[in-house]
């Protein structure tokens, strides 16, 4: 199902293939977030003509609203959203650390008050792969425990306990015709917790392997280094996904670092504060400065945005509170994380990947607005 194609001789970089029942998905990947069957304010021909060649799904949220009985008479999520190629379903997982106010965790699952209206839902393993065998996406997600970066030990110990048991029951679930299944490795940045969870999970042989517990409020440092902690006992003939992550540099380091697989929700969230992402950071197009401004978001960019409409009037359209703003920065954007694994995939293709490395991070500067932004994206996967 994963094809590694070729390693870098200077990083962990890695270009592979991953077959998929919807098709086929060059790594490294970019998947935009569609938490509710949708990436917010694009829509999939958008997605398409930028290339895009897998998107996200949640559990928690779909099996809420719209429900499995709406979906399941749609044929399933492909054929409900209209989108024909892979989806990648997070398991509700993440929703037990970010919604930690309206859960209790049990030995058998997590007990949810619904964010809508109150009601009482338990998500465990078996009720989570059986959400992700309706929706019918390509992948499903192990249902797992993501506890706080700074939980104390003894919780961080028995999420590792939880997750592997967890997994261990998702893995002998029914499953959708040719739907694969990850397992998520938890363990924050205790070596030995990573270690634990890692090679229980590679022992179940999965399909390929979440590193999650990561951009959950934890320093850059910690993040790259639970990264690194998980990914040395993951196998090398398996797709490894860092989930729900990050800025694009942020992305570069951990494709030098060996990962092959990103979602997040920052590309749309900070578009919507009129926020936009180039090859060498984010700023704010609100600002004064761009009032005459004729030029495109990113000189070079060749996404519809750019090509069409000037930083004047984008500046304006986002002042006026007008819903093309907010589409056009979200399509540039989007387009831009993608372009950037486009490239990525080049050069590890030409074996330039280390200078191309080298030039992205020293050009990229990182913006307050962005990290702040990840520390508020929860409500979002």
């Amino acid at each position: 199902m994963f094809e590694l194609l070729k390693t870098d001789t200077h990083t962990k970089a890695r270009l592979g293939k991953l077959t998929t029942a919807h098709g086929v998905i060059e790594t490294p990947v970019f998947m935009p977030v569609g938490t509710q069957a949708s990436v917010k304010a694009l829509d999939p021909r958008e997605l398409h003509e930028m290339g895009t060649q897998i998107i996200l799904g949640n559990t928690y949220h779909l099996n809420l609203r719209p429900g499995l009985d709406v979906i399941r008479a749609a044929g399933g999520l492909h054929k409900f959203m209209n989108w024909d190629r892979p989806i990648l379903t997070d398991s509700g997982g993440f929703q037990v650390f970010s919604l930690a106010k309206i859960r209790k965790v049990k030995e058998h699952g997590v007990e949810f008050r619904s964010h809508l209206d109150g009601s009482l839902l338990f998500i465990g393993p078996k009720e989570s792969m059986e959400i992700q065998r309706v929706l019918g996406s390509d992948i499903a997600m192990v249902f797992d425990e993501c506890p706080p970066h700074d939980a104390p030990a003894k919780e961080q110990r028995l999420a590792v306990e939880r997750t592997i048991r967890w997994a261990r029951e998702c893995r002998e679930q029914p499953r959708a015709a040719g739907q694969q299944v990850f397992g998520i490795v938890q363990g924050g940045s205790d070596a030995a917790l990573r270690e634990q969870c890692a090679k229980a999970l590679v022992e179940m042989e999965f399909d390929g392997y979440a590193i999650g517990g990561v951009s959950v409020g934890e320093p850059e440092p910690e993040m790259m280094r639970a990264i690194e902690l998980a990914e040395q006992h993951l196998p090398a003939h398996k797709a490894r996904y860092a989930m729900g992550l990050g800025t694009p540099a942020q992305m570069i380091e951990l494709i030098a670092r060996g990962v092959d697989m990103f979602d997040c929700v920052l590309p749309t969230r900070i578009a919507r504060t009129g926020t936009a992402v180039t090859h060498t950071g984010a700023f704010g197009l609100k600002g004064a400065s761009y009032k005459t401004d004729f030029g495109p978001i990113e000189e070079g960019c060749e996404c519809y945005a750019c090509r069409t409409f000037t930083r004047a009037y984008l500046r304006h359209l986002l002042r006026a509170n007008e819903i093309l703003g907010l589409r056009m920065v979200s399509v540039h954007n989007s387009h831009l994380y993608l372009k950037v694994m486009t490239e990525v995939r080049a050069a590890i293709a030409a074996g330039t990947f280390a200078d191309y490395y080298r030039s992205f991070i020293a050009n990229y500067k990182p913006s307050q607005k962005i990290l702040a932004a990840r520390k508020a994206a929860s409500d979002e996967r």
